[in-house]
């Protein structure tokens, strides 16, 4: 790679910089010249919109009428350093793709306000790479190295919405006088010159200007709790990719017991990768003792016959959407009975979990209702001292549960984290709400307020569950839930020697 300017430079500004210990240290004058000629035009001009288009267009007009006569900055966010010269992959910002659509870095979506009540909608993009001055072939972020982008036109096609050089944002922007909102943390660049654009260091202003973003970004959060049909197609793509994704791990089990835990996310890794985008969030592959931590993603143990191995994936769809599913599965194909004593607690609570999810109920209905068996099981076990009653009130349970059973699901694997408590952990449910449910229990290694045989052993099970105007509709049904169920899956999928 070369150390090039960003896209985000002028391009009538680009000027060829080597790398200090780079082959090329200069440009003859008839290379230059040459390689500024003979390019044929590859405009590209009977696009059709993309499909969403006609949602992230509802999407928009709902945020307008939330912040009348404001304007709004949302930025997609820029690459990020893994290591000198290298990057991480891009995703872009979450709320950036729910208002647009567009998946590619250094964008910024401005609503600006206009004279008849609503906003225009402006999508400051990346031009293509300028063919005169040398850019694109020399520029570490030229086409010819990272891959031909949409010209604003085509973009302005693909997304409709209006387009313009992500170069003139800085000045767009300090033009006008409304309040300006911004979605922050995404892109440094854009977050400074909304500071400087507001000016105001004084602690009041800063104070002002930060509960002006954390409304904007509360506002956006409400309005993905309730996804529209297009989205719930998106998330179950994700879901039925996920659980071809189960199914190749199953397959490869044989394998993984000759390798490590790293085998089975690889192999996961694969489907994500064929299927759509990526992986949704760091895979959790988690064997034997492994296990009983909640978000194990070093996956670097061994997976061994007799232990039981816990895999939490999803596969995210190409428009960012994303699965959440955990499966528990013995290793060897066939649970212990103290192993199936478990997993047939856990089931238990994720049943009476998951038919305590319907319109009107409560948010925290389905995780009262799984932690309740589960409560009611350690007490019966002998783990915790009843009645469950005080068990319950006291929380006593969550030694061995940990976690809530369960949270909303969309663009982001934890959606909607910062939507109104009332309106999200204190809300109803409403039909086209996604969520997962996914209670466990988690025995420590160290523990030693529970039978050595106990120790090391987790079992989570977590299905991704849509609200229907009837009741629900389990997304992940395409996998099996039951001890027996299980079994028999590893016995039809699983290879014998």
């Amino acid at each position: 790679m070369s150390d090039q300017q960003r896209p985000g430079d002028r391009a009538d500004a680009f000027v060829f910089t080597p790398r200090k210990n780079g082959q090329s240290q200069s440009v003859s004058d008839e290379l230059a010249a040459w390689m500024g000629t003979g390019w044929a035009d590859t405009e590209v001009r009977d696009l059709d919109p993309i499909e969403q288009a006609p949602h992230t267009a509802r999407r928009r007009a709902a945020l307008s009428a939330a912040f009348p006569g404001e304007r709004l900055v949302v930025p997609a966010g820029q690459l990020v350093t893994r290591s000198n010269d290298t990057e991480y992959p891009f995703r872009a910002a979450t709320d950036y793709a729910y208002l647009t659509g567009d998946t590619a870095d250094g964008g910024c979506l401005v609503l600006s306000p206009n004279a008849g009540g609503g906003h225009d909608a402006l999508l400051y993009l990346k031009p293509r790479s300028d063919r005169e001055n040398g850019e694109f072939w020399l520029g570490q972020y030229g086409e010819l190295w990272t891959g031909r982008r949409n010209s604003l036109q085509e973009a302005s096609v693909l997304f409709g919405v209006p387009t313009a050089d992500v170069r003139t944002l800085p000045e767009d922007l300090r033009t006008g006088t409304a309040t300006l909102r911004a979605v922050r943390g995404h892109d440094e660049d854009v977050d400074a010159l909304v500071d400087e654009v507001r000016g105001g260091a004084d602690t009041e202003a800063r104070a002002k200007s930060a509960r002006l973003d954390e409304e904007l970004g509360v506002e956006l959060a409400d309005h993905r709790l309730v996804k529209d049909e297009w989205e719930v197609a998106q998330l179950q793509r994700a879901v039925d990719a996920t659980v071809l994704g189960f199914n190749d791990v199953v397959a490869a089990l044989p394998q993984a017991q000759d390798t490590s835990e790293r085998f089975v996310e690889g192999t996961f890794f694969l489907r994500a990768r064929v299927e759509g985008n990526d992986v949704g969030y760091g895979t959790i592959a988690a064997s034997g003792p492994n296990a009983t931590t909640l978000h194990w993603t070093r996956n670097d143990g061994p997976v061994r016959e007799g232990d039981l191995l816990l895999l939490d994936a999803g596969v995210e769809t190409t428009t960012l959407y994303t699965a959440d599913v955990t499966r528990t599965m013995p290793v060897s194909g066939t649970f212990t009975d103290l192993q199936r004593k478990v997993y047939d607690l856990v089931y238990a609570a994720q049943e009476a979990g998951i038919a305590a999810v319907a319109p009107g109920r409560a948010f925290g209905d389905f995780h009262r209702a799984s932690q309740r068996v589960l409560a009611e099981g350690l007490v019966e076990w002998g783990l915790l001292e009843g009645p469950v009653e005080r068990v319950l009130d006291l929380g006593l349970q969550r030694r061995y549960t940990l976690h809530g059973t369960g949270h909303m699901l969309g663009l982001d694997v934890h959606d909607c984290a910062v939507a109104r408590q009332e309106a999200h952990l204190y809300g109803e449910l409403e039909a086209g709400m996604v969520l997962t449910v996914e209670p466990g229990l988690y025995f420590q290694p160290d523990d030693l307020t529970v039978p050595e045989e106990l120790r090391g052993t987790g079992v989570r099970i977590e299905d991704d569950v849509l609200v229907t105007e009837q009741g629900r509709t389990v997304m992940s049904a395409g996998l099996p839930r039951s001890s027996a169920e299980v079994e028999a899956w590893l016995a039809e999928r699983m290879p014998r020697a």
